[in-house]
């Protein structure tokens, strides 16, 4: 009972911050209230005892993009007023029925997902039972199956940052 009540009124505190990050006139405390929601979420990855994930959301979102998320408002000034320009190449028709036909598919997922069986659960075979933390198990499942997905991402992740050090370096 106590854990529906805690779940509940971190559920509560995170759609709160969320409609204030949304609703806030200023940016600077709109950003506040997003490092509030993200700290909410954490705690709510606590309770879940997913301590691994707790520690990832603040610090990759909590810590590293609330700083991006202040530099950019700082750096951008927000007292002048927006220019007015109409694109005349702007597809809105197009953009309409992709965003139609993502919804569609998205339906289609929900309806094939709920129609389909559920997959037997059962616990992991090998080493990977032995251990007894979630951050263990991430960590083993990390770098055994998901090894080669892993090392992708992080060439993708590199790449992209090269790319970004080199457009950068032209506009320098």
């Amino acid at each position: 009972m106590g854990e529906a009540i805690a779940f509940y009124t971190l559920a509560a505190f995170i759609l709160g911050f969320a409609v204030l990050v949304v609703t806030t006139k200023d940016t600077v405390h709109s950003v506040l209230f997003l490092v509030l929601d993200f700290l909410f979420v954490a705690a709510l990855y606590v309770l879940l005892e997913a301590e691994f994930v707790a520690v990832i959301q603040l610090l990759v979102y909590a810590a590293g993009i609330v700083v991006l998320y202040l530099f950019v408002v700082m750096l951008v000034n927000l007292k002048r007023l927006p220019e007015v320009y109409v694109d005349p190449n702007r597809r809105s028709q197009l953009g309409f029925w992709l965003s139609a036909a993502v919804l569609g598919e998205l339906a289609l997922v929900l309806v094939w997902g709920s129609a389909a069986p559920a997959p037997a659960v059962g616990s992991p075979a090998g080493p990977a039972s032995s251990l007894v933390g979630n951050t263990e198990q991430v960590g083993w499942m990390l770098y055994t199956s998901y090894l080669i997905p892993f090392e992708i991402t992080s060439m993708l992740l590199l790449v992209a940052m090269v790319g970004a050090i080199v457009l950068a370096k032209r506009e320098l």
